[in-house]
């Protein structure tokens, strides 16, 4: 399954290699525009000074985390992202003729190389959240950055796949995915605790980016000393394996688009 996955790689490079000028100026135009969100959060704290306790470098590690695991969905998941487009086009009954694994063909169909953008621009913030905290550093605290992108990243693409699921359901309705999708990046932005207590109780339980956002934070920033903190963004492991067997359960629903 690697070596086809990367063979989807190449020949989408190839693709987006066939006009220079029109990547870069993109990957330039998107550089800038997603900057924007920084400067936000960068005037909210001017105002404001701190946030439930968290400090604008603290929100801004939060930031950096779940914008690099949403980037690399966006580049590498854009397909499942995009499934509805399958379905409205009628492209999936191909897909079913295919000896491939329909999940990874969906995975491969669409890979958007322009969206690398956000993904350098999360590692600049990150950067400069990191330089201008004070972290007491160790092995674990490398491990637990690693472990919340690795949690970022599942944890959306745990949301894709239930967003395609969706799609078998009800081809239209594309804002109510969103809510989970984009909205949900915006929320997960932020330390779950700053919120509601009917929002952070949904946002842990049910879709877990209190995993990524808030308990590996308490322990990264010094605030908590128990080292199984370190490890919690596994857990959205849980998160993804069920949401990968909503999908093949409702593909069992698909009767074609009858076009």
């Amino acid at each position: 399954m690697v070596k086809v996955y990367l063979k989807y790689l190449k020949l989408h490079l190839k693709s987006v290699m066939q006009y220079k000028l029109s990547f870069i100026l993109g990957f330039i135009s998107q550089f800038f525009v997603f900057f924007a969100s920084y400067f936000v959060i960068i005037s909210l704290f001017e105002k404001f000074g701190s946030i439930k306790g968290f400090t604008v470098y603290e929100i801004l590690f939060t930031f950096a985390v779940v914008n690099i695991g949403f980037s690399l969905n966006e580049v590498f998941a854009r397909g499942v992202d995009n499934f509805d487009h399958f379905i409205k086009a009628g492209k999936y009954d191909q897909l079913l003729l295919k000896p491939v694994n329909i999940f990874l063909q969906v995975l491969g169909s669409d890979i958007n190389f322009l969206k690398l953008s956000k993904l350098l621009q999360s590692i600049v913030i990150l950067i400069i959240a990191l330089v201008n905290l004070d972290i007491d550093w160790s092995v674990f605290k490398v491990l637990i950055i690693l472990n919340m992108i690795a949690g970022a990243f599942c944890v959306f693409l745990g949301v894709f796949i239930l967003n395609a699921a969706y799609c078998f359901y009800t081809v239209e309705g594309l804002e109510v995915r969103n809510v989970l999708s984009y909205g949900g990046r915006e929320m997960a932005q932020y330390p779950v605790s700053v919120f509601k207590k009917e929002f952070a109780t949904f946002f842990t339980y049910v879709i877990p980016f209190a995993f990524i956002n808030y308990y590996p934070l308490l322990y990264f920033t010094g605030r908590e000393s128990n080292i199984l903190l370190v490890f919690s963004p596994l857990i959205i492991i849980l998160f993804v394996i069920p949401c990968y067997y909503i999908f093949n359960i409702s593909s069992r629903k698909y009767l074609s688009t009858g076009s």
